[in-house]
Order: structure tokens, then C-alpha cells, then sequence
């Protein structure tokens, strides 16, 4: 059963500027420190892209969520990182996570998909949450 689906779209060229401006500030508001620390170990010319794309996958997983980024859902509270393979996951914490357990039906299991891309300057994401067990 799909519980919610989002999807978001950002040019990389606003993150690269918010970079140049706000650096640190801006990472540390918006990034939880293992994906700060991802990004940094990327090449220089890639962090934009890495940063925009989370952006994205953070903004898409808060409309799957049903709420956006308000009532207790914080930017820091969705998480991104990447399997061994690369692929890249949703972790929530926080007020995120307090919304996925109460979209969760009883009895089931919620699972996070998320894929990410991004080509001619645009970072794109989409979520799904869907369930798992659930019986009516």
C-alpha cells in the first residue's frame, strides 16, 4: 500500500549560490553532520550537486510525508545517505520520523524509496512510502 509520494526538482546553480554565500551556515542548518561529512569527501565541482540533490530528496520526502518542511518536520530530521552499493537512503529522525509512525497503519511496516538524478543543472528526487504486513 503507497502511504505517500513526493517529488522535488532544484537548480543546482541556487545551491551552488547559497554555498558561496552561507556556507557553513547554510550545511549546518539544513544537513545532519554524516551528510556534510559525505559531501566533503566528494571533488569540490561535485559538491553543488551532491548538496542539491539532497536538498531535493529532503523537500520530496516532506511531501510524501504529507506535511512539507512545517509542524515539527525539520530539514535536519531527513537524512540521506547511500548504501555500500551507492544507493541512496532516506534515514528520519525527529519529527519525521514521529510523522511516518503516525501515517503507519497498525500491524505494518513502513519502507522509504528514493531516487535521486540530476542532468543540464537540475537535481531531482522522488519518494515513496509504502507499507508492508498491513492487513484490513
Amino acid at each position: 500500500m503507497i502511504l505517500g509520494i513526493g517529488t522535488d526538482m532544484i537548480q543546482v546553480s541556487r545551491i551552488e549560490k547559497v554555498l558561496a554565500d552561507h556556507d557553513t551556515r547554510f550545511m549546518e542548518r539544513c544537513f545532519a553532520e554524516e551528510e556534510r561529512a559525505q559531501m566533503a569527501a566528494r571533488l569540490k565541482e561535485h559538491q553543488a550537486s551532491g548538496y542539491a540533490k539532497r536538498w531535493a530528496a529532503k523537500e520530496a520526502a516532506a511531501k510524501a510525508l504529507g506535511r512539507g518542511i512545517r509542524e515539527g518536520i525539520f530539514l535536519k530530521d531527513i537524512v540521506v545517505t547511500n548504501d555500500t552499493a551507492g544507493r541512496p537512503l532516506l534515514d528520519l529522525r525527529g519529527g519525521a520520523l514521529q510523522r511516518l509512525k503516525d501515517i503507519t497503519p497498525a500491524g505494518s511496516l513502513a519502507r522509504l524509496h528514493l531516487s535521486l538524478s540530476d542532468d543540464s543543472g537540475l537535481a531531482l528526487a522522488f519518494v515513496v512510502i509504502s507499507t508492508e504486513g498491513f492487513t484490513s
